[in-house]
């Protein structure tokens, strides 16, 4: 039977889970930035700017959908952490922190990164190529981040259970050694004593 926690879970799970995905889209113009040591064409330059100008050129309600996704994660996580148990306090505190990670370079590289692809003012400091370099590797890392928050969450999914089946077998060992013979003699001597 689930309960309120594991609801909580779930959209914790499931925006996550989205965000993964939608870094996972960007994965075929990331790689040859980042993973490969053959020289960039410019073909190869021109495709992935129009893919970060597309994302950029979007119509504003995927943007707040996306937005939208981020909030219900975020209140999720500020719900489990109210009067968090100690295993929220560790699993959650840590996946939220992992989770402002994401948010953080979410909106200070890849929005800033996409804005200067879309304006094509790459500036000296910073060439174009290093410019596509820096959304991708900011993606990356967004991705790792995210991956921790999920593992972080079914550690405390496994953590909970073990804690609950150990909890079971105490129990029931307990309930075992209270019919045993021993523990009825002990019983009745002390009600004997009390007499």
């Amino acid at each position: 039977m689930l309960g309120a926690s594991s609801f909580w879970t779930y959209l914790i799970v499931c925006p996550t889970s989205f965000l993964l995905g939608i870094l996972f889209t960007n994965w075929s113009y990331d790689f040859p930035l980042l993973w490969t040591s053959t020289p960039l064409t410019p073909a190869m330059i021109s495709n992935i700017e129009a893919h970060y100008n597309m994302l950029f050129d979007s119509p504003p309600l995927i943007g707040r959908v996306l937005h939208a996704i981020i909030l219900v994660a975020l209140a999720a996580f500020i719900v489990k952490l109210y009067k968090p148990s100690e295993s929220n306090a560790l699993f959650d505190g840590a996946s939220l922190v992992l989770f402002m990670i994401a948010v953080i370079v979410y909106g200070s590289n890849t929005l800033k990164g996409m804005q200067i692809i879309k304006s094509g003012n790459y500036g000296d400091e910073i060439p174009q190529v290093q410019s596509l370099q820096v959304v991708a590797a900011s993606n990356t890392i967004m991705a790792l981040v995210l991956i921790g928050v999920l593992l972080l969450q079914a550690g405390q999914w496994y953590a909970e259970k073990k804690e609950k089946e150990e909890l079971e077998k105490i129990l029931k060992d307990g309930l075992n050694n209270a019919d045993s013979p021993t523990v009825v003699k002990k019983e009745a001597k002390e009600k004997k004593k009390k007499i």
